[in-house]
């Protein structure tokens, strides 16, 4: 891998002023072959259609979370990390012989937890006291 990204440099550094006339490229241009690339990217994955159809169903999700301001980062934080978190949650769970209390009296996830429920109330208490009231 390393190997690799080495290569990757010594070919890429002579070709930058290539690659800054890709940016000069129009939009309505750029945006058509983008998407063609990666639909070809996509499909030859596995070689199923399914896969550009689910490329396109997320890039239409992306674009609605955008639409709609939502931040990505928590949305791909828990995307990736839901999984493990949720096998770790069992996994306490099954250790403590389903009780709740490993959550509080063990060290590190009391802190944890008192962390986590102190920076809430500060970004709410943060959110209502800098709240200007509307004039009518």
């Amino acid at each position: 891998m390393y190997i690799g990204n080495v290569f990757l440099v010594i070919l890429n550094l002579p070709l930058i002023p290539l690659w800054v006339q890709v940016l000069r490229v129009p939009y309505t241009y750029l945006f058509p072959m983008v998407l063609l690339f990666c639909m070809i990217g996509s499909y030859s994955l596995n070689n199923l259609v399914g896969d550009a159809a689910i490329m396109v169903i997320f890039g239409g999700l992306g674009f609605l979370f955008r639409y709609f301001k939502y931040e990505a980062p928590p949305l791909i934080l828990g995307l990736v990390l839901g999984r493990m978190i949720e096998n770790r949650f069992n996994q306490s769970l099954t250790l403590s012989r389903g009780s709740f209390s490993i959550f509080f009296t063990r060290p590190i996830a009391a802190t944890f937890l008192i962390v986590t429920l102190s920076v809430l109330i500060f970004s709410l208490l943060r959110q209502t006291l800098l709240k200007k009231p509307q004039k009518e």
